[in-house]
């Protein structure tokens, strides 16, 4: 499951961030997860909840955001439906993925305490 090495990354990124505030507290991340980034969000969130104890991120709670698929005309940038034939209805030219093939770490939140 490479649901694994992902969350070891999201910690050890998490925890680099954190070590540049005095006394920060993570309280929880926000990672947006792409249709097609072949992460399985369930395995994701047990991964973090496991992985996550003994770290800076221990009482963190993660927030995941689905991110549809989307297509577009490579020439004209015009949209494909979702189910539709990956090529251009007025081009006819093949369809290039614009978004929903990532996972993005979009948010650290955590406490500050004085400097």
């Amino acid at each position: 499951m490479h649901e694994y090495s992902i969350v070891s990354a999201l910690l050890d990124r998490v925890e680099e961030e954190a070590r540049r505030h005095a006394h920060a507290e993570i309280l929880g991340i926000r990672v947006r997860v792409g249709e097609l980034a072949g992460v399985d969000a369930d395995l994701l969130r047990t991964a973090w909840s496991v992985f996550r104890e003994g770290t800076m991120c221990a009482r963190a709670e993660i927030e995941l955001a689905a991110e549809a698929a989307r297509w577009v005309c490579s020439r004209c940038g015009g949209a494909i439906e979702a189910g539709a034939a990956l090529r251009c209805p007025r081009c006819a030219v093949p369809a290039r993925l614009a978004s929903g093939d990532a996972l993005v770490l979009e948010r650290i939140e955590m406490e500050v305490g004085d400097v």
